[in-house]
């Protein structure tokens, strides 16, 4: 390109691609000022704004307003900064995007009414500190008032949701339904139940400990067993139910201090036989939302763990 000539504005039209119209607004602007005019008054451009205008071509394809581009011409910011600043904007937007498009296929797959589709999307847009805020406020409530095993609120509701930048349609179906649960009076009337017997078992000078992660995880894998079991039709009452009822004390035992006994056998069983579903499908969400293995705890395999243990206490 000969750094010497200048070109007219149709001339720098064909060149760079852009419209005279376009042109003669960044020239009008101030952004693109011509380099000289003919005797006529007609503008004339040399090489320097051709690069100019490619950079704001560039610029304004990025997202980048005209303010924003005056800055970055007049050196008032770098390049680097004001990418900066538009990736984080189009990852918001991406995001955004991504969410809207997880929902779509929610409501394709759920059939939902249009109401319904309306708070899926606004409990879809929910942040992170939101949706956390939502859980807190209901261990909250269903935990108020009560003297439970000290750490015990806090580890139930330490595990939070964190619906990734690019959910699935299965995850934002979990969020969903999670948060539907949560607001229902219903659970949390049961689920203040549960407390209120923790309480009072407390009280009565029941030793209930805060479970450790490992004992968190062999409770559930006797859960798990006691599953299969169920639906292989093994009776509670034969030698499986007598060997899962043995395991499943052995960690209470170890959990609590308190001695194996035909009456602690029938306490823990008590506990099994008044198992809500809805608790568990909670744990099921939380897992389905944060990508963890789902581990499916039902009323059938408590109720068939209640009766192996009440089998064993005799």
């Amino acid at each position: 390109m000969d750094d010497t000539r200048l070109y007219t504005i149709g001339e720098l039209a064909r060149r760079t691609g852009l419209s005279v119209k376009t042109i003669r607004f960044y020239s009008d602007s101030g952004v693109v000022p011509p380099a000289d005019r003919t005797p006529a008054g007609y503008r004339l451009y040399d090489v320097v704004a051709v690069s100019r205008l490619e950079l704001v071509r560039t610029l304004r394809e990025l997202g980048a307003g005209l303010p924003e581009v005056r800055r970055v011409l007049a050196a008032e910011t770098t390049l680097a900064e004001l990418a900066e600043r538009h990736l984080e904007l189009l990852e918001r937007q991406l995001r955004v995007l991504q969410t809207r498009r997880a929902v779509l296929r929610a409501v394709v797959k759920l059939d939902r009414s249009t109401e319904e589709v309306r708070l899926m999307h606004k409990l879809a847009q929910l942040s992170d500190e939101e949706r956390n805020r939502l859980i807190d406020e209901f261990w909250d409530e269903v935990s108020a008032d009560l003297t439970v095993t000290p750490g015990f609120t806090e580890w139930m509701r330490s595990a939070k949701p964190k619906l990734p930048d690019d959910p699935s349609a299965e995850q934002v179906a979990a969020w969903i339904e999670l948060a539907e649960l949560v607001q229902d009076p219903d659970f949390r009337q049961a689920t203040r139940a549960m407390y209120e017997d923790h309480a009072r078992r407390l009280a009565a000078g029941e030793r209930l400990g805060v479970p450790s992660c490992d004992a968190v995880e062999r409770w559930q894998a006797v859960l798990d067993e006691a599953h299969a079991a169920a639906e292989a039709e093994h009776a509670p009452t034969g030698p499986r139910g007598r060997e899962l009822a043995d395991r499943l004390i052995a960690l209470a035992t170890e959990q609590s201090g308190e001695q194996d006994s035909p009456e602690h056998r029938r306490r823990l069983a008590d506990g099994f036989a008044g198992h809500d579903d809805r608790m568990s499908r909670y744990w099921e969400l939380l897992a389905a939302i944060n990508g963890w293995p789902v581990r499916r705890t039902t009323e059938r395999s408590t109720r068939w763990l209640a009766e192996a243990l009440r089998a064993s206490a005799r």
